[in-house]
């Protein structure tokens, strides 16, 4: 499929790719260093492709094929770029939002109030600059400027900027009414190392809505995206469409 781009008004070249079907269109929105090409995107594409359904993916500015330094990114501007691409349809959304892609889903929720008609959140990781880093790391970050980690998933070490932090830090959601009433579905894995299960408890409960349901995948990791755990989120996501 081609790849389509979006230039805003700084320069910045986002790339996104549309199929388009019918409505709601589903909006994937990657976590921390993914993009558009991560397993549970390309699951989300194919089944776009078997159910007839519009889907809107798209790259960061510093990942991908998007214009850009990774180090530039900040929460704030990757906010803005998912609400650019919203932009390019006018019609009703789902939200599909994986690690931090379910942080930006919760703030775009807000921002597009009205479009958005539900969520589907992945090993949701709200307010990660908060409890995601211990005192040492804030440290580091506050004197060096960045801060680099262990890759989980092995590959190069895990950058954190200062800036980055910060973005992340004006955006906390968690201590305070998270205003969205539409349908809402969680899935978490009891194994995830990276994103606490009390998060996703915590979560729920923030969300103003009554209908919010959190699926606790046993032994799941934080990437869920084993073939049983994909077709647990594309059951999830045809069930909240249909509904």
């Amino acid at each position: 499929m081609k790849t389509d781009r979006l230039l805003l008004p700084d320069g910045r070249d986002i790339a996104l790719r549309h199929q388009r079907g019918r409505e709601p269109t589903l909006l994937f929105l990657p976590g921390y260093a993914s993009d558009m090409m991560g397993s549970k995107a390309l699951h989300l594409a194919d089944l776009a492709t078997r159910h007839g359904i519009s889907l809107l993916r798209f790259d960061y500015s510093g990942t991908g094929e998007s214009s850009g330094r990774f180090e530039d990114g900040t929460l704030a501007s990757w906010l803005d770029e998912a609400e650019a691409v919203a932009g390019r349809t006018d019609g009703p959304l789902v939200l599909v939002g994986s690690s931090m892609g379910g942080w930006l889903m919760l703030h775009l929720a807000e921002r597009l109030a009205g479009r958005v008609v539900g969520l589907v959140g992945i090993a949701a990781a709200p307010d990660f600059t908060d409890w995601g880093y211990g005192d040492e790391d804030k440290r580091t970050l506050e004197a060096e400027g960045e801060l680099r980690r262990d890759n989980p998933y092995g590959g190069d070490a895990e950058l954190t900027t200062l800036s980055f932090w910060r973005s992340g830090e004006a955006l906390k959601l968690l201590d305070r009414t998270i205003d969205f009433a539409g349908p809402v579905r969680l899935l978490h894995g009891d194994r995830d190392a990276e994103v606490p299960l009390d998060i996703a408890f915590r979560l729920k409960d923030a969300l103003a809505s009554e209908d919010v349901q959190l699926i606790i995948v046993k032994g799941g990791n934080h990437r869920l995206s084993g073939p049983g755990e994909l077709a647990l989120l594309e059951r999830t996501v045809i069930d909240l469409l249909k509904s």
